[in-house]
């Protein structure tokens, strides 16, 4: 297959500031991991006693990590849908599109009864919306990547896909200190009664300042030359898969590794914690707190690296390094040890940073402008589906039936899959993008 060519735009084409750009590129994944991981904290934290009335703790677990999964089984489908309209119509039109659907499922999952009101209605309202926050997430990473990409000087499309991938960072802070100040400020009763709505409704703040700031840019330059030359195809996921079927799956097994170890290190950690180490809910949410500022440390260090040294390396030596945290699991989270579990968010966030951060440029440079809306997209969020969707369900059961080494040896597993797509990759740094 022959390397796709993609624009070497400037930052300031078209009147265009850089600080623009990387802001609106930023936005949108910060709000994206917001609002999924406000999810998620719920999800381990009260979305099972809500919803869902069965009489043992487990099983209501169990039941909210499902739901927590539909949003990944629906992203797919939502790159595909945006993908194809990011592709034909514009980048910038179909990011307004994605964060608008994004945002409002979110906000009403804030206003969803809980069974004792509304009975079986309650789930199903829940699942739908997760359903539709999964459709909207699924267009989101992939347009936000490439208007970081489509505007990056040659040799700095690393440092510019930094910034979409900073959004997790970001992201979680907001939602995890928003989840520490309720759990400090008010009582378990009234935390399970409305307190854990309050961060689905103020997503409805954030989309507000995200959408104001992506109606503000202009369509990136790579796709206004593929439009000069007529490049575009009528139906982009019809190309994807019938010549780019390759680099699409190698892009989707090398992200499992990031979605796994954020995800365990964060939905599964958290409900382990409160309900088998006995930690307060706030103290954990505080560790959590704390570790992903490794993981905002990382994203920068591993970004401008594999500008320097190659993506392929870099992100070589970071699948090695999550291969081998696996078997950190049992002694240090397992031990209760505060400072030992502390060390163990740390060192799994901090790898999920430096496994992630690459992505903002590698995703993008593997497809040609035509199709790689929807290339990115895809790869991007069928590696969800592989490596998050049912990472926390996995993990649970693997606890209960063969304690945390099972869980461990899963981490390594999921490592050591993205470890081989990377190294049946070719590197993508110097490729010219047009």
């Amino acid at each position: 297959m022959s390397s796709p060519s993609l624009s070497a735009a400037k930052p300031g084409d078209g009147a265009q500031s850089t600080s623009r750009v990387i802001f609106a590129s930023f936005i949108g994944t910060a709000i994206e991991f917001y609002d999924f991981y406000v999810y998620a904290t719920a999800a381990a934290l009260v979305i099972g006693p809500v919803f869902f009335p069965h009489g043992s703790p487990a099983a209501q677990a169990l039941s909210a990590f499902v739901t927590f999964g539909i949003a990944f089984l629906a992203r797919p489908i939502g790159s595909f849908l945006f993908g194809h309209f990011g592709d034909r119509v514009g980048r910038k039109s179909t990011l307004v599109a994605s964060l608008l659907v994004m945002g409002l499922s979110t906000t009403l999952i804030g206003f969803v009864p809980g069974y004792d009101s509304i009975g079986g209605l309650a789930p199903v309202l829940l699942c739908i919306l997760r359903f539709g926050q999964g459709i909207g997430l699924g267009g989101e990473w992939g347009g936000a990547a490439l208007l970081a990409t489509e505007y990056a000087p040659q040799g700095k499309r690393g440092l510019f896909g930094m910034f979409p991938q900073l959004g997790p960072s970001v992201g979680f802070l907001a939602s995890n200190g928003l989840f520490f100040s309720l759990a400090l400020s008010l009582s378990d009763e009234q935390f399970r009664s409305w307190g854990w709505r309050v961060p689905f409704i103020v997503s409805a703040v954030l989309v507000a300042l995200g959408l104001y700031v992506r109606l503000k840019i202009a369509e990136t330059p790579a796709f206004r030359a593929a439009l000069e030359r007529h490049e575009r195809v009528k139906v982009p996921i019809a190309t994807l898969f019938s010549r780019y079927l390759a680099p699409t799956l190698l892009g989707a097994l090398a992200m499992v590794v990031c979605y796994t170890l954020f995800y365990i290190s964060t939905v599964f950690s958290l409900s382990y914690g409160v309900s088998t180490l006995h930690f307060s809910r706030e103290k954990f949410l505080g560790l959590l707190c704390f570790a992903v500022l490794f993981m905002a440390i990382a994203t920068p260090i591993s970004a401008i690296a594999s500008d320097r040294f190659g993506r392929k390396p870099v992100l070589a030596v970071s699948c090695i390094a999550a291969i081998l945290s696996g078997f950190a699991m049992l002694p240090l989270l397992g031990s209760g040890n505060t400072a030992y579990v502390a060390l163990f968010l740390t060192i799994e966030l901090f790898l999920m940073g430096a496994t992630f951060a690459p992505m903002g440029a590698l995703l993008p440079e593997l497809f040609p402008t035509n199709v790689r809306y929807t290339g990115a997209g895809v790869a991007y969020n069928l590696g969800g589906i592989l490596g998050a969707s049912v990472a926390p369900y996995i993990a649970q059961l693997l606890a209960n039936r063969g304690g945390l080494a099972w869980v461990g040896g899963y981490v390594s597993a999921a490592a050591a899959v993205s470890l081989l797509a990377v190294l049946a990759m070719r590197e993508t740094r110097d490729i010219v993008l047009e």
